[in-house]
């Protein structure tokens, strides 16, 4: 396995940048406001693709100094109270689903940080007098958050994540409540922010595999990848990209836009031009909606067909995807996952006798993934299932 320490990368790096996260404002919503904005508005598709525009451990204490070590030590964000001095109508009012959106506003915060912003502030605005009573509260509110979108596999590893985290910790049995509480809340704000920073962690991973002069495609718009290729134009390397369009809702397009934005000489494919232009293409690199057990990912939709046209054509497939997004799952072939739905606009009339299929992603098996890039370092498909132990042990 390579294996590289998020620290070893970025202290060579001279660039420093500084983060900053605002929280929005949230208030207390009515019971029936609050009943509205759990309900999905288009039950016939999925959570997951309504969401999919604004797209989306524990970890060991020495992954944890690491990273906090490799991104400076800045604080980057300052959580608002809610309910702290607050009346208990106030807190009342307080709803989990509610802050999650508030967070999913900010376009840079993926679905399951987001997530983990919202149950850190379940801690902050408990009225609960006892661990036990706050370990429920916590734990309602995780599965509140979890059925808001049942198809989103990062917002469900992320919330599993954080409850591992935040209550897996001897020190609470010997301490006051309070402390204890107090003691929670700093290891959910901790965890929000290294989760936080994992995308520019696996930027910085990836910059010994990218070199000049390389072609590299890329299949629909991952923000974990987008910055990779960001941090690699702002390095001075010189390359191209080759993005599938990426149908049929062209996230391809808007990932080629924000690389001319770049100054990235970046050519458009239609979806079925892989297999002709794969001979000019030196990597291929991809995200992920979710890591499994078997290293394997599952993915938008034509990933597996991606991967499986490199393979043949002895082309590496690099994956970048942070590690709040490995999930307990084992998929065994396609169909072995919730699906996640969207529509299909063919620009025609389509006869209700012809059957359209509208799954959104597709599994791709570990055999054609060359490389995963995550904030834990760089892994091959093999050592996914002993991270898996590690984060959820």
């Amino acid at each position: 396995m390579w294996y590289r320490s998020a620290s070893f990368i970025l202290d060579r790096q001279h660039q420093q940048q500084n983060d900053t996260v605002t929280n929005p404002d949230s208030r207390p919503l009515s019971p029936s406001s609050s009943a509205m904005a759990t309900e999905n508005p288009n039950p016939s598709i999925s959570m997951y693709y309504q969401t999919r525009a604004a797209h989306h451990g524990v970890v060991t204490s020495d992954w944890l100094a690491q990273a906090q070590a490799a991104v400076g030590g800045n604080s980057d964000d300052a959580v608002s109270d809610n309910c702290v001095s607050g009346g208990d109508e106030e807190c009342k009012g307080f709803s989990v689903v509610d802050e999650f959106n508030n967070w999913r506003k900010q376009p840079d915060l993926a679905e399951a940080v987001a997530a983990i912003r919202a149950l850190a502030s379940v801690i902050r605005s408990s009225q609960a007098t006892t661990m036990m009573e706050l370990e429920i509260e916590l734990k309602k509110a995780s599965d509140s958050l979890k059925s808001w979108d049942t198809t989103s596999i990062s917002l469900t590893a992320g919330c599993d994540l954080f409850m591992r985290y935040v209550t897996r910790t001897s020190a609470l049995e010997y301490e006051d409540f309070n402390s204890a509480k107090s003691r929670l809340l700093e290891r959910a704000e901790k965890f929000g922010e290294i989760s936080y920073k994992a995308r520019r962690i696996i930027a910085m991973l990836s910059q010994d595999f990218i070199f000049d002069g390389c072609t590299i495609l890329v299949h629909g718009f991952s923000r974990v990848v987008l910055e990779v290729l960001r941090t690699a134009a702002q390095n001075k390397k010189l390359f191209r990209v080759f993005c599938t369009e990426g149908r049929p809702d062209r996230t391809g397009l808007r990932l080629s836009n924000e690389l001319a934005k770049l100054d990235v000489p970046v050519k458009l494919l239609i979806d079925s031009a892989v297999a002709y232009s794969m001979d000019e293409v030196d990597m291929v690199f991809v995200g992920a909606d979710g890591v499994v057990e078997s290293g394997g990912i599952i993915n938008m939709m034509g990933t597996y067909q991606i991967a499986l046209v490199a393979k043949s054509m002895n082309k590496p497939v690099y994956v970048a995807a942070e590690s709040y997004k490995f999930a307990r799952l084992y998929p065994l072939d396609q169909k072995d996952m919730v699906p996640a739905l969207r529509p299909i606009d063919f620009g025609v009339p389509i006869p209700s006798k012809v059957e359209v299929e509208t799954s959104a992603r597709d599994y791709t098996p570990p055999q054609y993934l060359t490389l995963l890039f995550t904030d834990l370092g760089v892994l091959t498909p093999s050592v996914v299932s002993d991270e898996l132990i590690q984060l959820y042990l």
